[in-house]
């Protein structure tokens, strides 16, 4: 039996295998489905010379987290390509409010609104590495690097500002409709109810994000990342088994340390019977936020926006106004169907030219906001709302494939509902994930220990829940105290 037993290959996971690898240990690692990579899989849908991103596409954080910067993608032949516009936000009468790396520039496209939006991300963008560290902590330690501290009274504010009623009030925030609907649409990625803290939190990481590191895609697609991690665990004596599925935990018996790559309810699905009664009340409480409803289009071209700046962006937020993407996640996160939904599409092709065919047809790859556990196919309603802004985007479409919210978990059981945050993003449980503990990833069970999104930090390809997991169980079950180096 090995010395440590990974289970599921999402970011997370791979991420765990390669510290514990790195470490010197024995370590297999075992994915229920035919490939790798959880979250980083691409495949070809409709044409074999068609490549798309399954789940996610774009990356932010691998340009940004801690363990990736360690890890140096690029070293090791990933490429992460910077669209010339990071994001984009239509809004109806062909206007769009544009994100791009240079912060200047996107100052000088939200006229009056333009040093506001400097006030408001200028000091996070200063500090950009050491706020990022404190905000993919595992939210129990103080920060590491004081060099953060001058960015802090710039984010409560922003929190303060975007994150509460103050919202909706001109003298609080933006004066005008551009640079509010370019902050709410990057902080819909909360996917849950607007404003919270939550949501400004994530619009003000992410946001500052795109005038820092940037927000870029990989070129290949999302499964390069994933195939540079499983290379290295392998480069260091670990196994990787697909197709094997786990369904009773006491399969591992005999092995020093366990950990698993899954949200709290296949967690209870393969260890109910093992865990102490109030653990596993609290593991069946945790809540789950809305879904996300998935469309992969073929399309014969470039997206016709009407605004066509827009097709300058690796990401595109569909939602119209503040006011209205703040009515509609509203709507969807009380389990209400209805209005238009929020949207997110990304262009691989923008960034990464080789995504499209010899011919120029391309991905489109894109997510629908909807109900927990909606059962309804995204497709119509995500054509129409791109339909809204990119008149004529219908003629361009020759194949799609919807995948509604109740069918993601199939694909992923951590997708509980198609909640890809695998746990809602409340405030409490932003902190507090997946239960109550000091020490988050170690569960009561000798020797095992979580590394999913639903522990701290969170969703994201970031590879940090695993880090984190990984250096606990290095300490507490093999006595190393320094984690090993994660250069190439």
């Amino acid at each position: 039996m090995a010395d440590a037993v990974v289970v599921g290959s999402g970011p997370n996971g791979l991420a765990a295998a390669v510290v514990l690898a790195r470490a010197g240990l024995d370590v297999e690692l075992y994915e229920g489905a035919d490939g790798i990579g959880g979250g980083l899989r691409s495949v070809p849908l409709f044409r074999d010379d068609v490549l798309h991103d399954v789940c996610s596409a774009v990356h932010p954080m691998a340009a940004a987290a801690p363990f990736f910067r360690a890890f140096d993608l690029a070293a090791r032949g990933v490429e992460l390509r910077h669209p010339p516009v990071g994001f984009a936000h239509p809004l109806d009468g062909g206007r769009a409010a544009l994100a791009y790396r240079s912060l200047e520039e996107t100052c000088a496209g939200l006229g009056a609104d333009g040093p506001r939006w400097r006030s408001l991300m200028a000091p996070l963008v200063r500090h950009s590495p050491a706020l990022v560290e404190l905000l993919l902590s595992d939210h129990r330690r103080p920060p590491r690097d004081l060099s953060v501290l001058p960015a802090l009274p710039a984010l409560a504010l922003g929190v303060l500002r975007h994150g509460t009623a103050l919202a909706g009030h001109r003298a609080a925030g933006f004066a005008g409709e551009q640079a509010a609907a370019l902050l709410a649409g990057v902080s819909a990625h909360v996917v849950g109810p607007m404003p919270t803290p939550v949501s400004a939190a994530t619009g003000l990481l992410l946001g500052h994000l795109v005038h820092a590191s940037g927000w870029p895609l990989p070129a290949g697609g999302s499964r390069v990342i994933a195939e540079a991690l499983a290379r290295d665990v392998r480069a260091h004596g670990g196994r990787i088994s697909t197709g094997r599925r786990v369904d009773d935990l006491r399969e591992l018996r005999g092995t020093r340390a366990v950990l698993l790559d899954l949200g709290p309810k296949e967690f209870l699905r393969i260890a109910g019977p093992l865990l102490p009664a109030r653990y596993a009340r609290q593991l069946r409480a945790v809540r789950y936020g809305p879904g996300a409803a998935k469309v992969d289009f073929l399309l014969s071209g470039p997206v016709p926006w009407a605004d066509p700046r827009v097709g300058l962006a690796g990401t595109v937020h569909l939602g119209g106004s503040r006011a209205e993407v703040f009515r509609q996640e509203n709507l969807v996160a009380r389990g209400r169907r209805g209005g238009r939904p929020f949207v997110l599409v990304v262009d691989p092709a923008v960034a990464d030219p080789g995504r499209a065919a010899a011919d120029g047809v391309r991905p489109l790859w894109a997510y629908a906001h909807v109900p927990h556990g909606d059962g309804a196919d995204p497709v119509a309603a995500v054509t129409g709302q791109i339909e809204r802004f990119a008149p004529g985007f219908a003629d361009t479409v020759l194949a799609a494939r919807g995948v509604p919210a109740a069918e993601l978990e199939r694909y992923n059981p951590n997708y509980v509902g198609g909640d890809i945050a695998a746990g809602a993003m409340t405030p409490r449980q932003t902190v507090l994930r997946p239960v109550p503990r000091w020490d988050p990833y170690r569960t009561p069970l000798r020797g095992v220990y979580l590394c999913s999104a639903s522990t701290p930090p969170g969703p994201g390809v970031h590879g940090m829940a695993g880090w984190f997991a990984a250096v606990a169980a290095l300490r507490r079950e093999f006595g190393v105290v320094a984690p090993p180096a994660l250069a190439p």
